[in-house]
């Protein structure tokens, strides 16, 4: 457990796993502590999962952000980069995880060195701009969308799904701070959705999108659409798989993450050099 000091004075939180020069950082509101982020430091990888302002145990914030709620993120992800005496990194997110890393590749591309965009989205704008972290708080939906499709035959994926669900039970109750933040969805400013296709085509880091054909949230509709707006780009979409994909089937992501890396790292390419 360790934490770095922002420019204007908010302390941010950050686990460390695994060694090496082979950095990954990860940002997101909250981790659960068996997810990809964390197994790929026993492929080799050097990972740190840092927790966003205004979440705890990173310092709360009581100031709205408005449209720039992920630039402030993508800020902060950099600085902990420069905390770390880190010049160029591997970024990795799930889901709003993810949102973090468009803002982090518009406006500090010469930060990373390659993205791994979990159920990533973004969502076209004309769905709204709303989180549904923040509908929930409002009470302007009961309960989210199912995120994960029932599961057959595999008791093993069960047993982990269970064990989440018992570890986010016992989660204590969110801070009041918390609750009152709505960082919205990636890329708002763009605006409408040709504008934000306009601005994916722009992004040039080599990227990885992993998702599910069952995700509501991150659908594979919205997947395809990004994959075929992003210059160098793999996408790889599993069958029988949800938003939660990066804690149901870590193993099995593990292998796609470091083949992609392990490609990107020798010759810059999303996938294998031609013979």
């Amino acid at each position: 457990m360790s934490e770095f000091t922002t420019k204007d004075g908010l302390k941010i939180h950050y686990d460390e796993y695994g060694s090496g020069d082979k950095v990954i950082i990860s940002a997101q509101a909250g981790f659960y502590p068996k997810g990809l982020q964390q197994y790929m430091a026993t492929l080799g990888y050097h990972v740190y999962c840092m927790t966003l302002r205004g979440f705890h145990p990173s310092d709360y914030v009581t100031e709205d952000y408005g449209e720039n709620w992920y630039d402030v993120f993508a800020s902060d992800v950099t600085e902990l980069a420069d905390h770390l005496g880190l010049n160029k990194f591997i970024y990795m997110g799930a889901s709003h995880g993810a949102g973090v890393g468009w803002h982090l590749n518009l406006n500090h591309p010469e930060r990373v060195k390659a993205f791994v965009a979990m159920v990533p989205g973004p969502h076209s704008l004309e769905e709204g701009v709303m989180s549904y972290r923040q509908m929930l708080m409002q009470g302007i939906i009961d309960a989210p969308p199912p995120f994960d499709p029932p599961i057959d035959n595999d008791e093993g994926r069960s047993a982990r799904r269970k064990e989440r669900e018992e570890f986010l039970s016992n989660c204590p109750e969110p801070d009041e701070r918390e609750k009152k933040i709505d960082y919205g969805r990636p890329l708002m400013k763009c605006g409408n959705e040709e504008v934000l296709r306009e601005r994916l085509r722009s992004i040039q880091t080599p990227t990885l999108i992993l998702g599910g054909t069952e995700d509501p949230i991150s659908t594979p509709e919205l997947m395809i659409r990004t994959a075929k707006c992003l210059p160098h780009c793999k996408l790889v979409i599993y069958s029988n798989c949800g938003h939660n994909i990066d804690t149901d089937i870590y193993e099995e992501l593990s292998v796609e993450t470091d083949r992609f890396l392990k490609n990107v790292m020798k010759n810059s390419r999303v996938y294998r050099e031609t013979d």
